[in-house]
């Protein structure tokens, strides 16, 4: 028996990096998990790679119409959503492939490149969640865990538009948990505690930089606690995965 069975979630952003760690993480424990992404063949190559309670299915953040019939779908699949991980994101690659060693200046960014990340980041986590929360309360409970950075992250030169996202999903957190007080629907961040070694960072990147990078798999022990009878009624809390034993251990 896993720690997860009967768990039912849905991973965004789930076909490479953090999310398919995480999404690797909750299957290994028990659950049944739709991970998904804006490539429907991505998505199913990468719950195929991850086995046992994988389910994959297209679905773009950025759309409200799109995340309606993709959740509807991902709920009928698979009876219900118990866990949301709002993980879908796009990094600085899209604007400025050299970001790490030549840092751009906001006014050099392009508008369509910094409205496809928040759209992807921020509006993505908000459009979901509003559809899965309402059928989580009509249900009697959930969980979302929403993927977030860390804060020099949010303020770091040439990090337009990637740290005002991070900033953005972390005050809407702040607000579902406000908004979700008192309901049987809980609402937690989550963030890695540094870079990690996902296709965000660009393939050349120094060796020595490459070296101090985390292992995506730093995520999965958090959100597999998040998504468990442990963390039932933990909400509102922000947890760095790399001090998660120390934070668990406090409480």
């Amino acid at each position: 028996m896993g720690e997860l069975d009967g768990v039912r979630a849905l991973v965004t952003g789930g076909t490479s990096g953090l999310g398919r760690a995480m999404a690797s993480a909750l299957v290994g424990a028990g659950a049944t998990v739709v991970v998904t992404g804006r490539s429907e063949e991505r998505s199913r190559a990468a719950a195929a790679a991850i086995g046992g309670g994988a389910i994959g299915m297209a679905m773009d953040v950025r759309s409200a119409a799109a995340v309606a019939s993709g959740v509807d779908a991902a709920w009928s699949r698979l009876g219900g959503i118990g866990v949301l991980v709002n993980n879908a994101g796009i990094g600085m690659r899209t604007v400025n492939p050299r970001f790490l060693d030549e840092p751009q200046p906001f006014w050099a960014v392009e508008p369509d490149g910094f409205r496809d990340v928040l759209e992807t980041k921020v509006t993505g986590c908000f459009v979901v969640a509003r559809e899965v929360v309402p059928r989580m309360l009509r249900a009697g409970g959930g969980r979302v865990v929403n993927i977030s950075m860390n804060r020099e992250t949010m303020v770091r030169a040439g990090f337009v538009p990637y740290g005002p996202a991070g900033a953005g999903v972390e005050a809407l957190s702040r607000v579902m948990a406000a908004d979700l007080a008192g309901s049987p629907v809980t609402v937690n961040a989550l963030l890695p505690g540094g870079a990690t070694a996902t296709g965000m960072v660009p393939d050349d990147v120094r060796p020595d930089m490459r070296s101090r990078l985390l292992d995506p798999a730093v995520m999965g022990p958090p959100v597999v606690w998040l998504a468990s009878p442990a963390a039932a009624g933990v909400h509102d809390e922000r947890i760095v995965a790399t001090e998660f034993e120390a934070w668990r251990a406090a409480r």
